[in-house]
């Protein structure tokens, strides 16, 4: 049995519980502190650091007669953020005799400190998500080494970011009544993970005769949010469009994979999605983006995937020689983009040469709203 001495992420127990698969009433938990030690941030970072500080005392958890099993899940987790253990020992709330414990510990010296860690402000930033992601994570105990977990964790966090985002931003429209509660029976399994995912689930859902459902199989493909912007200049009267290959259209047998579109990507783990509109502008495009109006929050295609956009139309400056060819080389993107007048933005919507759902919706909200756009130019 060991004891361990937590002062990060772990004291949002509902992560300690997701990492050690079980619930807390099954742990010895109790508060403590660690003398001559203080808990900073760490720049660039969402998690925090320990250092020795004399006079300080660092707030944590006491855990004790933790098993082999429950520390070596922990070692699992704290591995992706090069942790080591190391005793310490430590005072527990009420408690005048010091206890024996373990504390994971970085010398990493890429990781500079940056000012008090506040538990309360990670916990309504990332506490939602950081659960979602440990769940991903220990999934894969058992099964895969950490280092192919580390591998997958920037997917795995977005993953997780857009499941938190799907709890705090809902403005359907569900007329039948049923909620996520009308679901039971849930059994999850995933055969397939690494950039994306694809997961298997058995499940029973509620009719609307009140009765449940026999069960069913489903196979959902596992993607992050996405934005999608359609850069537009009122000044000027255009838009740029990219093009570049899809395979989505290769894999289909499509002669044409090169696709017109809008500019996009994925929402990265702790970013907004207008600032991933942004920096997709500028990766993309090279461009600058003024105002952001929104256009659309919606499901790409909810009978098979958890892929979910934000659509907007973000106002620019497009002069002539704007275009050009961009992306990054460590993504292997190849990206051209072309110029088109709002007039010929229209007549490819009108003759069906746009194939992509997300640039024709936003096409359909410019021409809902360009009189306004331009009015205020």
């Amino acid at each position: 049995m060991k004891n361990l001495f937590v002062y990060g992420t772990l004291r949002h127990v509902p992560l300690l519980e997701a990492v050690l698969g079980k619930p807390s009433d099954a742990l010895q938990i109790a508060p403590a502190t660690l003398q001559d030690h203080a808990v900073y941030a760490v720049q660039g970072q969402d998690f925090p650091i320990i250092k020795s500080k004399a006079g300080s005392a660092a707030e944590g958890l006491w855990l004790g007669g933790l098993t082999e099993a429950d520390v070596a899940r922990l070692e699992y987790y704290e591995g992706g953020f090069d942790y080591d253990l190391a005793p310490v020992h430590v005072t527990l709330q009420g408690a005048a005799v010091l206890k024996p414990a373990e504390v994971f510990k970085s010398e990493d010296s890429a990781w500079a400190p940056d000012g008090p860690w506040s538990l309360a402000d990670w916990q309504n930033t990332y506490g939602v998500a950081a659960v979602f992601g440990a769940v991903e994570e220990m999934s894969y105990f058992g099964t895969r080494s950490r280092a192919e977990v580390d591998r997958m964790l920037p997917m795995i966090r977005a993953r997780a970011m857009a499941k938190a985002a799907a709890q705090a931003h809902n403005t359907a429209l569900s007329p039948g009544g049923m909620l996520r509660t009308d679901v039971t029976d849930v059994s999850l399994r995933r055969p397939y993970a690494k950039y994306f995912a694809l997961e298997e689930v058995d499940l029973r859902f509620r009719r609307y005769d009140g009765s449940f459902s026999e069960p069913v199989e489903r196979a959902v493909f596992v993607a992050t949010d996405a934005v999608i912007l359609l850069p537009y200049d009122p000044v000027r009267d255009r838009v740029l469009l990219i093009e570049q290959f899809r395979m989505g259209p290769f894999l289909r047998g499509d002669a044409l994979p090169w696709q017109l579109e809008p500019i996009a990507g994925r929402i990265d783990a702790a970013e907004t999605a207008e600032a991933t509109a942004r920096r997709e502008a500028q990766e993309e495009a090279g461009l600058s983006i003024g105002e952001i109006h929104e256009v659309a929050h919606a499901y790409a295609s909810p009978g098979c995937t958890t892929e979910f956009y934000d659509i907007y139309v973000g106002i620019t400056d497009l002069p002539d020689d704007v275009t050009g060819v961009s992306g990054l080389e460590q993504e292997a993107e190849d990206i051209r983009s072309f110029l088109f007048s709002y007039e010929e933005l229209m007549q490819m919507v009108d003759t069906m040469q746009l194939v992509n759902t997300p640039l024709v919706l936003a096409a359909l909200w410019l021409a809902r709203h360009r009189d306004r756009l331009r009015g205020t130019a």
